[in-house]
């Protein structure tokens, strides 16, 4: 993100709360492309509180979702009470989504919204809804470009609600999920430019798993080629070296396919995949060589 963020206030949120609620009155009927994350879960949240069962959450389910997030979709809806439906997407078809381009992202939402947008047609939806929020407007996310291209709407932004306030409207609004972590499909595990595959993406999905299970959270296992880099927040990398048993950890990412398992001794930071766009387009500047087009 650029520039100076405004204050997040009890007025403010309450405000743009109430902005949300007047958004989905005047929609009268929605169709939310819901993941599980707490930016639809908010959307989902508002939209059933104010559509009821006018209102409808759909989960798209693809060899990028771990089926734990999926679960976490479905009790999440079911605890709302929203209406909850899982649809089959088939973005792998897509060798232009395989070969993992820099605007892979807009491969995977038009399958997405090409998915959904009949299907709220076919169901008398008017509208079909996703999370996008107003600082995802700031980074670079070619899928937004897809979702508009397909008459998708975004409450969240159009509002211009951040990630921040979208976690303390979900706070205010007594979601136990206010807090958690981003968790975006396992395809941005891998650098631009190197093929995904459902085995690839199996793989770092085994490795997540492992790590969530000895009580870690925000993390990533990013994939380049045989190797696995794991990504922490800065703060645990210390005590994650100290007393975890690093060879049985090896030998477990080592099963699922990976041949050397490393750790990012920089941490985990949001929007890192990206770097490279930034690298290449400072090396544009300069007379350099074009990274992107290299890659895609």
């Amino acid at each position: 993100m650029t520039g100076i963020e405004k204050p997040v206030t009890e007025k403010t949120v309450t405000e743009k709360l109430n902005q949300l609620r007047d958004l989905f009155t005047e929609m009268d009927r929605a169709l939310i492309a819901y993941s599980g994350g707490i930016d639809s879960t908010l959307v989902a949240k508002v939209a059933y509180d104010v559509l009821g069962d006018q209102a409808l959450a759909v989960t798209a389910e693809s060899p990028s979702l771990l089926p734990e997030d999926l679960e976490d979709a479905r009790v999440q809806a079911a605890e709302i009470g929203i209406q909850h439906h899982v649809v089959q997407t088939h973005e792998m078809d897509n060798p232009n989504y395989r070969a993992n381009p820099v605007n892979r992202c807009y491969f995977c939402k038009s399958e997405l919204h090409d998915t959904l947008k009949p299907l709220a047609l076919a169901w008398g939806y008017p509208y079909v809804t996703d999370g996008v929020n107003a600082d995802d407007l700031l980074d670079y996310r070619p899928g937004i470009q897809a979702a508009k291209e397909r008459g998708a709407r975004s409450p969240l932004a159009e509002i211009g609600i951040s990630k921040l306030e979208v976690r303390e409207i979900a706070r205010l609004l007594d979601l136990p999920w206010w807090d958690k972590p981003a968790q975006p499909c396992l395809s941005s595990r891998f650098p631009y430019g190197e093929e995904i595959t459902v085995s690839k993406l199996q793989r770092v999905g085994r490795s997540e798993r492992y790590l969530r299970n000895l009580g870690l959270k925000n993390l990533r296992v990013r994939s380049e080629g045989d190797t696995a880099r794991i990504e922490l927040p800065p703060e645990l990398i210390k005590e994650f070296v100290l007393t975890t048993d690093l060879s049985t950890l090896v030998s477990a990412l080592q099963s699922y396919g990976f041949l050397y398992v490393t750790l990012d001794l920089e941490g985990y930071r949001s929007g890192k995949l990206n770097q490279v766009l930034q690298w290449s387009s400072a090396s544009n500047t300069s007379g350099g060589n074009n990274l992107n087009k290299q890659q895609v």
